[in-house]
């Protein structure tokens, strides 16, 4: 029972995920090259020619870099809201007007057992969204590029069974940082991304005993390392009184150079 996923990217150099289950095989975002795209793929045993549809949280490049060249490589459709279709338009080149699906804000659709639902999230997008995956009472929720959790979007993640969360940056080390102020103030805004901080607040939160695991995703190479996120929000999960054995850490790594591991979704 339940399904199972791996995160290929996470980061602001390309994002990809695949959800899969007995049946079918979903990739969310293509921000990387195809050529990447594929080379991961494979380092997970997938074929893109297993994909049945590929899923757009969003417009910007690290999102859907490669997206064109994958969706024709392997006749894809490909699911986003009008939106993102209308701001996307030109960066993924000539897509075929069958392949083109709109799935607006809040829709779900249905991949056998499989059920994907979208969701709105808060950053500087046309019509960003996250991803809820569902089978059989399990659920793995993306949610990455967030400039803050809205009381919507905890409505729409909490009691997942694994959740993948923005954790982008430690805050002074941003500050302290090469890149210029007005970047600067654009992360640190309600349409950037999730700090650290941020992120351990949310979780305090979005877990309840159903979580199991939660991946930390889309860490700036610039302004944070996984230590120190894990540090940060392990620190706030103790000042709320929310304690884990060592072998019970429900914090997980994701890479930017290479795919996690897969991991089942399900209880137990």
């Amino acid at each position: 029972m339940g399904f199972r996923f791996t995160v290929l990217s996470s980061g602001s150099t390309g994002n990809a995920t695949v959800v899969q289950n007995d049946e079918h095989t979903v990739l969310v975002d293509a921000g990387l090259s195809a050529k990447r795209i594929d080379q991961l793929l494979a380092d997970r045993g997938v074929s893109g020619h297993s994909i049945d549809a590929l899923f757009v949280t969003h417009e910007h490049s690290d999102h859907i870099k490669g997206l064109g060249a994958v969706a024709r490589k392997y006749n894809l459709p490909i699911f986003a809201n009008a939106a993102t279709w209308e701001a996307m338009e030109k960066h993924v080149g000539n897509i075929a007007p069958e392949k083109r699906t709109i799935m607006e804000s809040g829709e779900t659709v249905s991949f056998g057992n499989m059920r994907v639902t979208s969701y709105p999230i808060s950053h500087d997008a046309a019509e960003p969204v996250g991803y809820c995956m569902t089978e059989d009472g399990y659920k793995l929720s993306l949610a990455t590029d967030l400039g803050y959790v809205s009381d919507k979007v905890k409505q729409a993640i909490i009691d997942s069974d694994v959740l993948v969360l923005e954790s982008n940056h430690d805050t002074e080390m941003l500050r302290m940082g090469r890149y210029p102020w007005n970047i600067k103030r654009r992360i640190l805004s309600d349409v950037g991304h999730l700090s650290n901080v941020a992120a351990g607040e949310a979780l305090c939160e979005l877990m309840t005993d159903r979580t199991k695991r939660v991946y930390l995703a889309h860490l700036s190479l610039d302004h944070n390392v996984m230590d120190l996120a894990k540090l940060t929000i392990n620190g706030i999960f103790e000042n709320n009184g929310i304690f884990f054995k060592r072998d019970e850490d429900p914090l997980r790594d994701t890479y930017y150079d290479r795919a996690t591991p897969w991991d089942e979704v399900k209880r137990r």
